[in-house]
């Protein structure tokens, strides 16, 4: 039996989600976007009118009030946006038990076995997207497919509020006409590399020797070509199991540039006692801690390094994590932005080596000092208690860690079954 997979993406999502709540503001340009106070000043998502004006997701707030004098600028308000982004998916489950989201506007279902009772995949995406906009107020355009990359594909093709079904008999012509970065997975830089060789449509790619892209690519060359030629079989995740966690971290845009250790010191100090306390809170705890860090120009690196113990503690954490920073960054031009993360998760009971270079005495006054930080930020605040070295500079260390908690999820988390 051959597969019925739909692909969900609700239109505008913040924005219609705005729009629900600000009724006065029908009819007129309206985005959702950051604080420009923090840098963290770009564009999130804008309605059609905005996008007809020439908004652009992802641009600075400031080119977007040039391209639209008259738009308007909400900020972002996550907790709502994650409520409609439940009763969809509460929707989505009605109809299949396999559900899996990505990110919080889009959702793949598997309908191949409920599509026996409850109708066919364009029945389903048709009654989904009724109900969407009966029961929320908003809209969604669903693809309808075989495998999950053409479902996307659809649900990108037309919108808003648009069912696009791509099956056997008419992908070559939708799908292969179409630009090739409009394939799940090939960025700017992917496309640049692919034009150099002539590869310019979905279907230049599907009809180029795998062989050959391979060794341009590596293994990800031979992924685009079975995404190309419709044979991706990656599973649509069991939205009643729960994926295990795989890595806790967080990352923020600072509110100016950092030029010095102290200044990146003071970040990762504010990360690291995010990331710890959100792993104790979870029973977790890891041996290899991530750092990520970009500059200006956007340019940047990531490292990791295996610690010798499984840590939840902020301070072995944030040390570990301003080692790789001195050791793989040269100051060439100031820092933008910074990650941490820890990985490699472990219940934080599970049995380990004991390191000879730690002491376990300065292990457990750590921790415990840290669990105290942890029930007085939970009763008043993050910043109800913070460390002297946040007093350097008070607007650098104003910026509130928890909220840029994000734990995306991969494509391939759960492995991919495309034959390559």
């Amino acid at each position: 039996m051959e597969r019925v997979i739909l692909h969900s993406d609700c239109n505008c999502f913040y924005a219609s989600v705005e729009m629900l709540h600000h009724p006065e503001l029908a009819g007129r340009p309206l985005a959702v976007g950051g604080d420009p106070e923090q840098r963290h000043g770009i564009i999130l998502t804008a309605n059609y009118i905005a996008k007809r004006s020439g908004v652009k997701t992802g641009e600075a707030l400031w080119q977007a009030r040039q391209a639209c004098p008259g738009l308007i600028i909400l900020p972002p308000r996550m907790d709502l946006y994650l409520r409609f982004s439940e009763q969809a998916r509460e929707i989505y489950r009605e109809y299949s038990d396999l559900v899996e989201p990505y990110g919080l506007d889009e959702c793949w279902i598997d309908c191949t076995r409920s599509g026996e009772c409850l109708g066919s995949g364009p029945e389903l995406a048709a009654r989904i997207s009724d109900r969407i906009r009966r029961e929320l107020g908003i809209t969604v355009s669903i693809g309808v497919s075989w495998n999950k990359v053409f479902a996307k594909f659809g649900s990108d093709y037309r919108k808003p509020d648009a069912i696009t079904v791509i099956d056997r008999d008419n992908y070559r012509h939708i799908v292969w006409d179409s630009p090739v970065s409009d394939l799940l997975f090939v960025g700017s830089a992917t496309r640049r590399k692919l034009y150099r060789y002539g590869i310019l449509t979905i279907g230049d790619l599907a009809r180029t020797d795998p062989l050959f892209l391979q060794g341009v690519f590596g293994k990800i060359g031979l992924v685009l070509s079975a995404f190309a030629r419709g044979e991706d079989q990656t599973p649509v995740a069991d939205g009643c199991s729960e994926v295990p966690v795989k890595s806790i971290g967080n990352s923020t845009t600072t509110p100016r540039d950092l030029t010095t250790d102290q200044d990146v010191k003071m970040v990762i100090y504010m990360l690291a006692e995010s990331v710890a306390s959100r792993l104790r809170r979870h029973g977790f705890a890891g041996d290899v801690v991530e750092i990520c860090v970009r500059d200006g120009d956007l340019q940047g690196f990531t490292r990791q390094h295996k610690v010798d113990m499984p840590t939840n503690i902020s301070e072995e954490i944030a040390r570990e994590a301003m080692r790789l920073f001195r050791e793989n960054y040269s100051w060439e031009r100031p820092v933008r932005s910074i990650g941490v993360r820890v990985t490699h998760l472990m219940t934080e009971d599970h049995p380990y080596q004991i390191s000879l270079f730690t002491s376990p005495e300065w292990r457990e006054k750590q921790l415990k000092a840290d669990l105290a930080v942890d029930e007085i930020r939970d009763r008043f605040g993050f910043q109800a208690v913070r460390r002297g070295l946040m007093h350097i500079d008070m607007k650098l260390s104003a910026d509130d860690a928890e909220t840029h908690v994000v734990h995306p999820h991969g494509y391939f988390e759960r492995g991919n079954r495309s034959g390559v």
